[in-house]
């Protein structure tokens, strides 16, 4: 009993200093995704790109880190998270690097596909900070983990400072920085993990497809990469969306973007406490709900209408204040936030020994939507002439996710009741 007390207090002093590492190394990751959300701006007008090309810029970290976000689970589960980590911000180093260097649209779009190595350290950040903790506290620590996607906040506000402040160089130089800093205190203060020689020979392919069949891993994996992916399209879509609808300056309306971003991020760790204490199914449940709330006020665009009375016509008018929106936003992402947390513990509790492949798949899915996204909101505003069409669309696609996910899990629970052996 006391040697057991022993490891928990090692276990726990070990994860008190491992999970800022993997969460810093995270925050710096995620603001790699929309690095070229900011800074792409001033790429677009320097190389006159096309719509095609910019979009192309934006979406190609996303795209890679759905690619490696597998391969790389795969190689943590085989060869250590730590090791992967490490490779992982090494990459991302040396692609900062290359970026003070290059003077061509290819040379950008090759330096956009290295940050996709971001996805890789997710993976194995994720296995890494799971080996660490025990299941009471899970909810917790992946929320805390999962918050790292703050950075993809952060870098609407540091880019255009740091810009401002030196010159565009400056932008790579800092995370350059960072990154050395973070991979620096890895080395130090964390020990390398060798692989378990019997994890590594039941780790395969065939086992991971064996478990998506018989399980819900699979469902669940595509509930939290709809809610996942479509908050990376709208951390990306957001700036565009918010100066053209209210006249402003890019810079501000990138600002105002990390509202949605960054409470969003933090709410992971609201959703996984709440789901240790309540359960996963119910916090997601209700955290949709909320989300479709917000969705349905959203998606009216501003209008006139008409009353034509017994003698005059009276018009009103009807459109959402900057302020009135923005509450709804900073809710929306919220609500996002706490049902990312809440379907991440589920998937993760039920495969820990596989938690670093099964953090690529939701990866991949996540990062396959948020690809999607972002070319329908772009071929739907085209065609519809409208702006807050692309909050129909996810208020269609969240509220088709949040029927099936009900459904799922009432034919679950009747299961249970049914076969409680089982």
């Amino acid at each position: 009993m006391g040697q057991q007390s022993e490891r928990g207090d090692d276990t726990q002093d070990s994860l008190a200093v491992i999970l800022p590492l993997a969460v810093t190394g995270f925050v710096i990751a995620a603001g790699c995704w929309t690095l070229f959300a900011v800074a792409g701006v001033h790429l677009r007008t320097e190389f006159a790109l096309s719509n095609l090309q910019f979009g192309v810029l934006l979406a190609m970290p996303m795209a890679v880190s759905a690619l490696l976000a597998i391969p790389a689970g795969l190689a943590a589960q085989r060869y250590g998270a730590r090791a992967v980590m490490l490779w992982c911000l090494s990459g991302l180093a040396m692609c900062m690097a290359l970026l003070m260097t290059v003077n061509s649209y290819y040379g950008y779009l090759v330096v956009a596909s290295g940050l996709g190595l971001a996805g890789g350290f997710y993976s194995a950040g994720l296995q890494f900070v799971v080996s660490h903790c025990d299941a009471k506290h899970l909810g917790l620590v992946l929320g805390v983990f999962g918050a790292g996607v703050t950075g993809a906040g952060f870098t609407y506000y540091l880019v255009p400072l740091v810009h401002s402040a030196f010159a565009w160089q400056g932008v790579p130089l800092a995370y350059l920085i960072v990154l050395l800093l973070v991979i620096a205190l890895l080395l130090m203060l964390t020990d390398p993990d060798p692989p378990d020689e019997g994890q590594v020979r039941k780790v395969s392919v065939a086992r991971v497809f064996a478990l998506l069949r018989n399980g819900r891993s699979f469902q669940l994996s595509v509930y939290f990469g709809v809610v996942a992916g479509s908050f990376f399209a709208l951390a990306l879509w957001l700036p565009d969306f918010l100066s053209a609808q209210f006249q402003l300056q890019l810079d501000v309306g990138a600002r105002l973007a990390q509202w949605f971003v960054i409470p969003g991020a933090l709410a992971q760790i609201a959703g996984g406490v709440l789901s240790d204490r309540f359960g996963s199914s119910r916090v997601a449940r209700r955290a949709l709900v909320v989300c479709l709330l917000a969705l349905f006020v959203l998606s009216y665009p501003p209008m006139t209408l008409i009353i034509r009375g017994v003698e005059s016509s009276i018009m009103v008018e009807f459109a959402l204040p900057l302020g009135v929106e923005g509450g709804l936003i900073v809710m929306l992402g919220v609500a996002m936030g706490c049902a990312m947390g809440s379907f991440q513990r589920m998937v993760i509790l039920a495969n820990r020994s596989e938690a670093a492949l099964f953090a690529g798949l939701l990866l991949v899915v996540a990062f396959s939507i948020a690809f999607v996204l972002p070319v329908l909101f772009g071929a739907v505003n085209q065609w519809l002439g409208v702006r807050t069409a692309v909050f129909m669309i996810l208020f269609v696609l969240l509220s088709s996710s949040l029927v099936m996910f009900a459904r799922d899990t009432r034919r679950e629970e009747r299961k249970s009741l049914l076969h409680p052996g089982i």
